[in-house]
């Protein structure tokens, strides 16, 4: 069965970022409800990503043991998509015929490679949708986690 959902970068970070009070709550349930069944994946980006600013811009910044085990516990909680040259050569062709960014192109070309419908970012507006992959901002007013 392929995955739904593929969760962003934002998703992994809030539930530890003891500033966002409502956004470390709302990842958490967002994160809770895609993994409570097979419904979501994580582009390998989005683990390096969290390691990174866990380590560096956290406060207080996580331990590398603790980075370390979180994302162990990830890998364990859902399927990783592995960053192939399919993927940075859709990115890189993203980057040209959509004017994003490289790295914002490399999540969208993760979740269209694997035919993902729906991307959980707040790096997009909410309700875009680019060649058929779809981007909703859990973060918004207006959305409902009881919706995934």
């Amino acid at each position: 069965m392929s995955a739904r959902y593929l969760i962003d970068t934002n998703l992994l970070v809030y539930p530890h970022d003891l500033r966002e009070t409502t956004k470390r709550e709302r990842a958490k349930e967002v994160l809770r409800r895609v993994g409570s069944e097979p419904s979501a994946k994580l582009p390998a980006q989005a683990l390096s990503e969290f390691a990174s600013v866990a380590l560096r811009k956290l406060e207080p910044p996580m331990s590398p043991d603790e980075v370390y085990a979180q994302v162990e516990n990830l890998e364990r909680a859902f399927p990783v998509l592995h960053l192939t040259p399919a993927v940075v050569l859709e990115a890189v062709r993203a980057v040209k015929a959509h004017r994003l960014s490289y790295w914002d192109a490399q999540i969208w070309a993760a979740a269209k490679l694997d035919q993902i419908e729906i991307v959980l970012t707040e790096d997009f507006d909410s309700g875009s949708v680019l060649e058929g992959v779809e981007f909703l901002d859990p973060f918004s007013a207006d959305f409902d986690p009881a919706t995934l």
